[in-house]
């Protein structure tokens, strides 16, 4: 074969084995094994020869020209080069899963020596009393630590003033390892004084967090300061509580709303109002959301001190953040509208068109002008008709709208969550199968209708409401079906009748099962939010994933939205989104309406607090004056005799 002119085929092939090395590991052998045995065949071996020591190409034997080498350099040998197995054969991908293995054994054996080891007992024992409440167990476990000089981690600390600070210590030990629960149950006339065990272990606490500030090795964290809170709120020093969360925020630390808790509670015990209004403000700076909790004890001390410009203001923040208030928060709003506080504040006369105003800047339900009429409250429970019509004072709740632009900045705050980062890509074609198919004027949460009122998966029913859905749909357009894939497949989905459902749905294109694995909650959630159309389920969507949306859009669009249903031997029947708001309304007369969780379902209606005042009737026009119901009618009467 000719060097000038010609095509050096096989020395052309070992030329680009760097390449090969350099993107395929695995190969690099088994090439390089190729190449020599071709280069020292019969038929190549006498016209060519290899260099076993240098990555070399020779010129043929006896050819005039003087022989060249061309050296070529060896790749460079990276950190995954050099761990391989001595037959060099193993893939980068087994390679990886290799060194993941080693680690997780390097993880688990250190996890298993530190369980051996005294500071993993003692962790190991902290716990169980943490489960039990047992405090002085857990005391007896520091105690004996502190004395065989077993050094303590900022974790055994947390778990110690945690048992500390529990509002009352039951874990009383007997000398044998026994809490109080385990003696009571030998000794039923065993009695034990549980305040003498909280006002030790508050002692005990205060020296604990003595001796975690004496430590250079242990460092107090978020969980450390807020235990020692709820032990300063224990002693009665709220205002240390408060210094404690200070202390936070100094040392970079962004309190949380467990780290308010025991200085807030502990001024509204105590009456102390405008402490109480700091803790709120600082909460506020800092951006943390009170829920109903903290707002209910503060209502009740502004209540009780007779502040009603606050309650005022509270009562608006419980229909912001809250909507609909638990029971105990209902009593103390019941409470104060029966005040004589809450009789003595209200204006006898308001202008109109400023209400009006208010009212449409709110964008309904209230004014935010403050009280309107005088004199007493009369406040009783009622219920609403299917119109929004008060029962009790024959007045009609309003609906308020939602904005189009919440609606959206919901539907991408969606993809933010955990849930859809993680499937990302099962939620890029569910969104592509969405524009392609849709728009769609309502979801079906399939499984839940399937499964309503059944002990077995029914189609049947499926299809039933997805008639009932198009009847009343403006555009009479099939609804989306959401369904598991799990149930597509299963033995109940494979029966003529239920396959020919499903490949009719198929074929309308109103079909989409989610995959194995998933969540299909979050499926029709969010077609059912991008289509701005209504859902079809009777899930009341209280677990923790829809926690995760909060609670300032989500139980709006939900209210506004969710479609539930019931069934008779007549078929479903739906209950469409009422035609109001269920949220706390304050009316242009100054009455008020606050809803409660009680009766939250289809068989019980929903109670409502109405509280009116017999003068808080305003005629329309300029500034009025409140005018009784009484003198109302007479004039009437008058007007119609004449």
């Amino acid at each position: 074969m000719p060097l000038m002119g010609g095509t050096l085929r096989a020395p052309s092939l070992y030329l680009i084995i760097p390449f090969l090395h350099h993107r395929y590991p695995s190969l690099r052998l088994r090439l390089l094994g190729h190449s020599i045995k071709h280069f020292s065949s019969p038929a190549s071996s006498t016209n060519f020869a290899v260099s076993p020591q240098r990555h070399s190409v020779e010129h043929p034997v006896g050819s005039p020209t003087k022989p060249r080498t061309k050296q070529i350099k060896p790749p460079k040998r990276n950190q995954t080069e050099l761990v391989q197995t001595p037959l060099n054969i193993m893939n980068a991908r087994s390679l990886d899963a290799a060194v993941k293995e080693k680690k997780a054994k390097s993880v688990k054996q250190k996890r298993r020596e530190f369980h051996e080891s005294p500071a993993g007992l003692l962790q190991r024992g902290l716990d169980q009393c943490s489960k039990r409440g047992n405090t002085v167990r857990a005391l007896e476990l520091y105690d004996s630590a502190v004395a065989d000089g077993i050094p303590l981690s900022i974790s055994h600390y947390n778990c110690l003033l945690y048992l500390c600070s529990l509002p009352s210590s039951p874990g009383v030990s007997n000398g044998q390892g026994d809490s109080a629960c385990d003696v009571a149950l030998k000794d039923p006339e065993a009695k034990f004084n549980d305040s003498e065990v909280s006002k030790m272990a508050v002692e005990r606490g205060f020296e604990i967090y003595k001796r975690i500030c004496e430590d250079p090795d242990v460092e107090p964290n978020e969980a450390t300061l807020t235990s020692m809170a709820r032990l300063a709120a224990m002693k009665g020093a709220p205002h240390l509580a408060f210094d404690l969360v200070k202390q936070m925020v100094k040392m970079g630390m962004p309190p949380k709303l467990r780290s308010y808790g025991p200085a807030l509670y502990g001024f509204c015990d105590k009456l102390n109002v405008e402490m109480a209004h700091e803790v709120e403000t600082h909460m506020d700076t800092h951006g943390v959301i009170p829920e109903e909790a903290e707002l209910a004890a503060l209502l009740r001390a502004y209540a009780i001190k007779g502040r009603a410009h606050h309650v005022y203001r509270l009562l608006h923040r419980i229909r912001t953040l809250i909507r609909q208030v638990s029971e105990p928060t209902a009593e103390i709003i019941q409470s104060w509208f029966q005040s004589d506080a809450a009789a003595a504040v209200g204006a006898s006369k308001w202008d109109i068109q400023k209400i009006k105003q208010g009212i449409v800047q709110g964008g309904g339900g209230w004014h935010g002008q403050g009280w309107l009429g005088t004199g007493q409250w009369r406040v009783e429970r009622s219920v609403m008709s299917e119109d929004g019509v008060c029962k009790n004072c024959r007045e009609k709740l309003v609906c308020i709208d939602i904005d189009p632009s919440e609606t959206e900045g919901f539907a991408r705050s969606l993809m933010d969550l955990p849930y859809f980062k993680k499937n990302r890509y099962e939620f890029s074609r569910f969104k592509e199968w969405l524009k392609k198919n849709g728009p769609f004027d309502a979801v079906i949460d399939a499984a839940n209708v399937g499964l309503c009122n059944q002990r077995e998966f029914n189609f049947y029913q499926i299809n039933s409401v997805i008639k009932r859905i198009m009847e009343v749909s403006p555009s009479k357009k099939m609804p989306l079906v959401i369904l598991h894939a799990r149930r597509v497949y299963d033995e109940t989905a494979a029966a003529p009748k239920n396959r020919q459902l499903i490949e009719s749905w198929k074929r309308a294109n109103c079909l989409y099962y989610t995959p194995k694995g998933s969540n299909d909650d979050w499926y029709w959630l969010y077609a059912a939010v991008c289509n701005k159309c209504l859902l079809v389920t009777n899930d009341e969507m209280r677990d923790h994933l829809f926690q995760l949306l909060g609670t300032s859009f989500f139980p709006r669009w939900k209210e506004k939205h969710q479609v539930r249903m019931t069934f008779s031997h007549r078929g479903p029947t739906l209950h469409m989104p009422p035609p109001y708001s269920i949220v706390i309304q304050e009316s242009e007369s100054g009455s008020w309406h606050i809803p409660t969780t009680t009766g939250d379902d289809l068989e019980t209606p929903r109670q409502w607090i109405c509280a009116t005042r017999e003068t808080t009737k305003a005629v329309a026009g300029g500034i009025t004056s409140a005018k009784s119901d009484t003198d109302n009618m007479k004039r009437r009467t008058q007007r119609f005799v004449s």
